[in-house]
Parts: C-alpha cells; sequence; structure tokens
C-alpha cells in the first residue's frame, strides 16, 4: 500500500491535494476516480452508528439508518470490562463494514471535569486510566475489522456551553496527567488509525491547529501516525492546521477552505513536506480501511448484536442502595453495608435488602421512564435502533414477578400532574414492592447544551415521597447519563443507577431485579452530595472566553478524596447480592497481587481497584490515583490471587520544569480497595526518585499543596500556570457567536442576537428539545462557510465590521456626520464582495472538477 500512496501522491496535482484535505459531503471526503482513491465514509458511533446514507446534513444531525444502540460510554465504563468494550467495538465494526462505513467516529474519552457537562453521557470517566482503556479496547474492537477508528475530542474538551469558540486554559502538568493521559493510554495501547481534534481552543490557540498538542505531543512524543480530523465546522485556519499536524477538516466546507490552502503552499506559508505528509495520512486511511470495507460482504446479525447489548447493559447497572423492606426491621437499621451484604460481621436475619425480588412478589410499576425508556442522549450520538425494550413490555411478557398495574405518575417534561401522581399512590397501595422508574429527561442531556443542575425534577421527587408513604418498599430505577443529587434516597431503600442502557436496557434492569444476574457496575464518577461541592463549582460553564480549568489536577475523586470532602458515593463504588474480601497483598514496582474472596452465598463480580499515592510528597499530587484493577467473577466461597500490573506511569508525575515524566523517591504507599473511599489493603514500596527538581519550590500554591482547591484565587492559578491568565473578554471578531451577539456594538445584530436568545430559551422549556438550535447558537460566523454554506470569508469580514459598529452603523454615521460614503454605496461595496467571493469560488469548483476531483 505504501507504494500506491506514493505513486498516486506524485500523481496529483496542488490543487487535488488540497482538495483531498477537505470533505466533499457531509460525511465523505472527495473522491478522484482517475487517480483511484474513493471517497472515505464517516459514521458518528461512540455507543451505535448513526451513519446517513441520504438526506445527509451538515450540522449531521439528520435521519440515519438502523443499528444497534448499544450502552453509552457513561455505563460501559461503570462495567470496567475491557474485553466487553472490544466485543461491542468488534460488533460496531460488523455494522460499519455492512453500511460501507470506513471510520467509525468514536469512542469518547474527553474527562468528566464537571456533572453538568451535556455531553458526560457520551464520556468514559473522570479518571483518565478508565477513559484510556475502555476507549482502547473499542478501537481494537473496530479495527480488528480493519477499518478505522477516531477517538474524540482531542482535547480539553469538557463544556458543550461555547464549546466552538471556547479556550481551555490549564496548565501543562494537568493537561499531560488529566486531560491527556486517556488520549495516551489509548493511542499506546491500539494505535488508532485517526483523532478527532476538538472544537476549543487550548491555552490559545485551536485544537485543530495546535502544534503542541498535534506535534509535539500527539505525533512526536506519542509516535502517532494516523490522520487528524477536525469535528464538523471546528477548523479554525486550515493551512495553520495543515501546518499543525491536522490532516482532514471536516465535514464539507466550501472551496474557500480549498482555495485558502493553495494560496497558502504557493506563497510558502505551507511547506510543499506538511502539505505531502497530510496527503500520506489520508490516502494511508483512505486505502487501507477502503480494501478492508471492500472485502466484506455480509451483514450482520441483530439478534445476537442485542442480545449482546443486553449483556453490556447488564454488567453497567450499579447497585447505589439496598436497605432491608421497612417493615423488616427490628430496632435501628443497620448501615447500608449491612444491609446490603457487603460489610464483613455478622447480620441479623432480619436484614434480608430488598433486592433481589423473591419470584412473584406483586409489584406495581411507576414512572414514566417505564414505557418510554430514557436508553441514550441526544446530539450526534443519536442512534436509530433496531429495536427498543420498555420496561412495561418486558415485565407484561414476563412472569417471575406478579405485575399489579402500571402508572406514569408524572409528566416527563417537569410539570406537575396531580392525578397522575394520585393514581401512582392508589396503585403503590395495592403492591408489595413499588418500581419507580425516575430520571433525567431527554432536553436535560444534549450535546451543544451543559445542564444548569444536578437535580432530579421536582415532582419526581414528590412523587417518591408521596410512593413511599403509601407504600415504603421502593424500588428506584435511575436513568441518567451522569450523577444526580440524590438527597432523596431516604425514601427509596433500594436504588439501581441504570445510567443509559441502551436498546437492551430494560430487559437487562429486570434480570438484576429479579436477581437473575448479580449486580457488579461500579461508578466511574464521583457523585457529590451537591453540585456546590465540585471542585469547579462558580466557573463551570464558562460563559467567557476563557474556561479556567483552576482546580489542576484534582478532578473528581482526586479533589475529594485529598480535601476530604464527603460524597454521596465514591468514585469505583457498587453494591453487589454477595460480598468480597481482600487479603494477603504483596507489592513491587511493577504489581500489585492480593486474594479476592467472595464469602457470600451466590456468585458474583468483584472490581478491585488499584490506588497508589505518596503521602508527604514535595511535589504536590493528589493522595490517591487510581493505577489499576481487576475484574473478578467467583462462585461462592471462591477465592483467586490476582496480579495488577504497576507500569512506571504509576509513580511518575510530568514535571514543567524539566517538561518530561519524573518520579520522586519515597517509600510509595499501595491501595487495594472497593472503592476510592474504601481501601481494604495498603502496603509500601520504595521508589528510587529521578532527581529532577521541585517546579513549584519558592512557589505560594497552599491550596494545590493541600488539595482544597475549591475558589483558587488569581495569583495560585497564574503561578501554576507559569504565566498571565489570560484575558476573559469576548472579542469581537469571527469567532463571534449567535449567544455572544449581544456583545457587540451593532443594534441590528443585538436584536437579533435577543431574537437568537428567546428562541433557544423556548425550545428549552419544550418537552424535545432539537440538538440543532444548541449548535447553531454556539456556532462562530467563520464556521458558516467550514460547514458548507454558500458564505464567503468577505462576507463574515463584513458581518465582523458590523458588529464592531463600522458597517450598517458606520455607515449611517459617516453619512450624517460628512455627508459622504452613502449607505447604499456601502451596501453595494459589501454585496459586489461577496458576489465576487462567490464567482471566485465557481470558477475553482469547475478547476477542480476538470482535475477529476469528483470523478
Amino acid at each position: 500500500m505504501q507504494m500506491d500512496v506514493e505513486g498516486i501522491l506524485r500523481a496529483m496535482t496542488l490543487e487535488q491535494k488540497c482538495a483531498l484535505l477537505s470533505g466533499g459531503k457531509p460525511f465523505s471526503t472527495r473522491a478522484f476516480p482517475s487517480l483511484g482513491i474513493p471517497s472515505l465514509e464517516f459514521s458518528d458511533g461512540p455507543h451505535g452508528l448513526r451513519h446517513q446514507s441520504s438526506d445527509a446534513d451538515n450540522l449531521g444531525l439528520g435521519a440515519s439508518d438502523p443499528a444497534t444502540c448499544f450502552p453509552t460510554a457513561a455505563t460501559m465504563a461503570q462495567t470496567w470490562d475491557t474485553d466487553l468494550a472490544e466485543e461491542i467495538g468488534e460488533a460496531l465494526a460488523e455494522e460499519a463494514a455492512s453500511m460501507g462505513i470506513n471510520v467509525v467516529l468514536g469512542p469518547g474519552l474527553n474527562i468528566k471535569r464537571n456533572p453538568l457537562c451535556g455531553r458526560n453521557f457520551e464520556y468514559f470517566s473522570e479518571d483518565p486510566l478508565v477513559s484510556g482503556r475502555m476507549a482502547a479496547a473499542y478501537v481494537r474492537g473496530i479495527q480488528s475489522r480493519g477499518l478505522g477508528a477516531c477517538p474524540k475530542h482531542f482535547a480539553v474538551n469538557s463544556q458543550e456551553t461555547r464549546r466552538q469558540s471556547s479556550d481551555s486554559v490549564v496548565d501543562e502538568r494537568t493537561l499531560r496527567e488529566v486531560y491527556l493521559a486517556g488520549f495516551e493510554e489509548c493511542v499506546r495501547a491500539s494505535h488508532p488509525m485517526a483523532i478527532m481534534s476538538s472544537y476549543n481552543m487550548v491555552n490559545g490557540t485551536y485544537a485543530s491547529e495546535n502544534r503542541h498538542l498535534l506535534r509535539d505531543v500527539l505525533r512526536d512524543e506519542w509516535g502517532f501516525d494516523g490522520a487528524v480530523v477536525t469535528d464538523w465546522g471546528a477548523s479554525n485556519d486550515h493551512p495553520a492546521g495543515v501546518s499543525a499536524g491536522c490532516t482532514i477538516e471536516m465535514p464539507a466546507p466550501n472551496d474557500c477552505s480549498i482555495r485558502e490552502l493553495v494560496l497558502a503552499v504557493r506563497a510558502g506559508r505551507v511547506s510543499q513536506a506538511d502539505l505531502d505528509d497530510r496527503v500520506r495520512e489520508a490516502l494511508t486511511l483512505i486505502l487501507r480501511t477502503d480494501r478492508a470495507k471492500s472485502n466484506y460482504h455480509g451483514g450482520y446479525d441483530a439478534d445476537a448484536h442485542h442480545r449482546l447489548a443486553r449483556r453490556a447493559a447488564e454488567e453497567g447497572i450499579v447497585l447505589l442502595k439496598n436497605d432491608a423492606p421497612a417493615d423488616a426491621w427490628e430496632g435501628d437499621a443497620p448501615t447500608a453495608a449491612e444491609a446490603d451484604g457487603t460489610a464483613s460481621g455478622r447480620v441479623s436475619p432480619r436484614t434480608s435488602p430488598l433486592l433481589p425480588l423473591a419470584p412473584h412478589t406483586k409489584v406495581a410499576l411507576v414512572g414514566d421512564f417505564a414505557r418510554a425508556p430514557r436508553y441514550q442522549g441526544a446530539g450526534s450520538s443519536l442512534v436509530n435502533a433496531t429495536r427498543v425494550e420498555s420496561l412495561l413490555d418486558i415485565m407484561r411478557a414476563d412472569d417471575r414477578l406478579d405485575l399489579v398495574g402500571y402508572e406514569p405518575g408524572f409528566e416527563r417534561s417537569g410539570r406537575a400532574n396531580p392525578q397522575k401522581a394520585a393514581a401512582a399512590v392508589d396503585l403503590a397501595r395495592r403492591a408489595e414492592v413499588v418500581i419507580l422508574c425516575l430520571g433525567l429527561d431527554e432536553s436535560r442531556e444534549v450535546e451543544g447544551l451543559d445542564r444548569t443542575n444536578m437535580r432530579v425534577s421536582s415532582n419526581q421527587v414528590s412523587l417518591l415521597r408521596a410512593v413511599f408513604a403509601a407504600n415504603p418498599n421502593v424500588v428506584v430505577l435511575l436513568s441518567a447519563g451522569s450523577c444526580v443529587e440524590v438527597p432523596w434516597q431516604t425514601h427509596a431503600p433500594a436504588i439501581l443507577y441504570l445510567a443509559l442502557g441502551g436498546q437492551a436496557g430494560a430487559s437487562a434492569a429486570l434480570e438484576v431485579v429479579t436477581g437473575a444476574v448479580s449486580p457488579s457496575g461500579r461508578l466511574a464518577e464521583t457523585w457529590p452530595v451537591r453540585l456546590e461541592d465540585v471542585p469547579s463549582f462558580g466557573n463551570f460553564p464558562s460563559l467567557q472566553r476563557t474556561a479556567e480549568y483552576r482546580e489542576g489536577p484534582y478532578v473528581g475523586y482526586r479533589y475529594y478524596q485529598t480535601a476530604h470532602v464527603p460524597v454521596a458515593y465514591p468514585f469505583g463504588y457498587g453494591l453487589g447480592y454477595t460480598r468480597f474480601e481482600y487479603s494477603d497483598l504483596v507489592v513491587s514496582k511493577d504489581e500489585a497481587s492480593f486474594v479476592v474472596a467472595n464469602v457470600g452465598r451466590r456468585e458474583g463480580t468483584d472490581v478491585a481497584q488499584v490506588y497508589v499515592g505518596l503521602p508527604g510528597a514535595a511535589v504536590f499530587a493528589p493522595q490517591v490515583q487510581l493505577r489499576g484493577w481487576a475484574r473478578v467473577s467467583l462462585a461462592a466461597g471462591e477465592s483467586r490471587r490476582v496480579a495488577v500490573p504497576l507500569g512506571p506511569r504509576a509513580f511518575q508525575y510530568f514535571n514543567v520544569e524539566t517538561n518530561a515524566w519524573e518520579t520522586e523517591g519515597g517509600s510509595y504507599l499501595v491501595s487495594v480497595g472497593a472503592s476510592a473511599a474504601d481501601l481494604r489493603l495498603q502496603a509500601e514500596v520504595e521508589v528510587a526518585g529521578s532527581g529532577a527538581p521541585n517546579p513549584y519550590a519558592g512557589l505560594r500554591l497552599s491550596a494545590y499543596q493541600s488539595g482544597r482547591v475549591a475558589g483558587v484565587d488569581d495569583a495560585q492559578f497564574s503561578a501554576l500556570l507559569g504565566r498571565v491568565i489570560p484575558s476573559p473578554r469576548i472579542p469581537i471578531d469571527a469567532n463571534l457567536t449567535l449567544r455572544d451577539l449581544t456583545r457587540t456594538h451593532s443594534p441590528v445584530m443585538w436584536a437579533a442576537g435577543k431574537v437568537a436568545d428567546t428562541y433557544c430559551g423556548r425550545q428549552l422549556a419544550r418537552d424535545s428539545f432539537d440538538p440543532n438550535v444548541a449548535f447553531a447558537y454556539n456556532m462562530p460566523l467563520r464556521a458558516l462557510p467550514k460547514m458548507g454554506l454558500p458564505v464567503t470569508k468577505a462576507a463574515i469580514d463584513a458581518l465582523v465590521l458590523e458588529a464592531r459598529g463600522a458597517w450598517v452603523v458606520g455607515a449611517a454615521v459617516a453619512l450624517a456626520k460628512r455627508r459622504r460614503w452613502p449607505l447604499g454605496v456601502c451596501l453595494y461595496l459589501a454585496a459586489a464582495a461577496e458576489v465576487g467571493g462567490l464567482v471566485a469560488n465557481g470558477a475553482f469548483e469547475a478547476l477542480l472538477k476538470r482535475q477529476s476531483v469528483e470523478g
């Protein structure tokens, strides 16, 4: 294939090379039949393919072909099962090949910095090791069929608000240890064929043209040799991107973009060597995946994939709480650990937990989500599922439990409905146990928008309290793509967190409720008691130009465990129907080995986690950091010794002075436990240091040294950054978004901004929210031609002048004060510039066609 690539490269004209590096259609590249270059087809697909075979739109949110909707990444991370993730990757590859797809756009592995991120359901974890290993497994599965995977979004893309024009301001150590570490694990372990660059800037430079990210780190340090593809509409300066290491800009920018690149190469702004490197990357990706796609002639087994989706959903369910039925207690109620059977010691015979339910338990099924499940998020990852189960239908067809009846109980949108609530309470009185399906509705977790709070709708909480008063034996099934506040948990003896379980999530939930499957999911993100406890509270999401990562490396459990902040449920937490004990820990610099024993009365699966920390470290660091885990399935009474590898990175930190990974010497504490807050075994291992200087010596960083980073002041954050904090002010330039128009100096644009604000607000208030609205609301002016709209750079420049009050308004002032340059003349010149630009585009398009760009 290398000879094919080099031969084709030599035969290509400059215009053809530049045209290859931009999309030709919303989800495909241009074909060059005369050169033997086929078109490459992309498809969204983090948890299921969203392939638009017809009526494709540049926003990528149109109707798509039917495909299996697997559990989202948030659910899959809770399995901690990389083998299962690889199986799902293989299934995605089968479906992709059957649809003629070359590259699957996924998985997503951005760090869950804050629970409010509207796209958290699409990401794995707050921890980079979990994110990186799960992503690597998906990539291996997808690429096992010869197709390409495209992990995303590289990098530091943690909020949806202003995502296309936001600048993530982060210190280099935090960047490397938290926000790039997962990508590094994925790249080194699975060698993805492509990487997707994110929308945002990183420390002042857009990710798609960030030389430090794309060249210094991704290509030179990690050895990535694949193609970098922009997120749809993320390209800011295409020639700068090509020079920095970005291969293909998507979706289908108009020909201005190609023409700019041609002119940049001719002017020497982009070197011929850089251009040829990008073309090699694109050709390699196209030819390699096309051969694999062409060799596939089968379909896929939709039933088998549905069964796989159910198994994944089963493993991803987390049992958060499992107390005994309210009428079973004598005296004081036991702790949660005693009640669910995970604590050691004697347990009273009267403390039998509510779950699993005994055969033929009389059950009242309540909640709108039981009829119409929340099983995925909204946006570009929305899958047109081959089938979707509802818990109501599944329970009606299953005879293990006796269904007394069903009531929706509440309005999904959050509106009060006393009649529905009263009917649900009446039903609850006639049952032994109530299964109450609660969750976040579709408008709360949407690509392009961040959540405004962590609360379940008040009408759902009110219903829970009323049902509990009527029948205290309540099992809550919670559907949400990220954590929520749970002050209502006192009214629910049992809580199963289903996350977003995909198309087979309903049957998976029933398997766990009835005890056919023992819950084995473990949280991959911390559940804080309240939103105010999150270290980034107060500056998330940022509405300014900059998003300041003031908490540094203290993200998720790294913060809560170090700063000793109580949480509702810790990272790694999950209960089961049996209990496990750990013993005989032996550690070295290379591994931690220990014995896991199932001391309960039924089989089950545990996730034993290994954390490392250096007490009294001179270089500040989180108290504990996850360095490995073992997922162990054991029969009742069975035990097994497991070994968890500890690589060199387990004891390293990134030193900003030496610009390298270094080791502080000392006696490290290696801990094994069932969560970040439940560490049951500990042992020390002596590790030699690398002798690097402390990069923070002499700096006043008390917040970072203690880990109490909620509300870090300017002086300490500036010291951590090693530079002056950039201005948060939103400039009036080509990156102005619809949501920013009220900040302009133009009455016309101010009025347009008010209309946009009102329209978006009304859309949010609707029962269903259109993600296209969120996308457009956050889209900068410069993205209009990048999304394929017939708009030239001259028109964008004119709009910027208007925003600054120097086009329509400026002309009017000039006419009034100087009686020259009439408004009509200004409008004529602007229109002429636009028409001239469109004519130039048309001429360039004709040239490309003559050179067989479109065949």
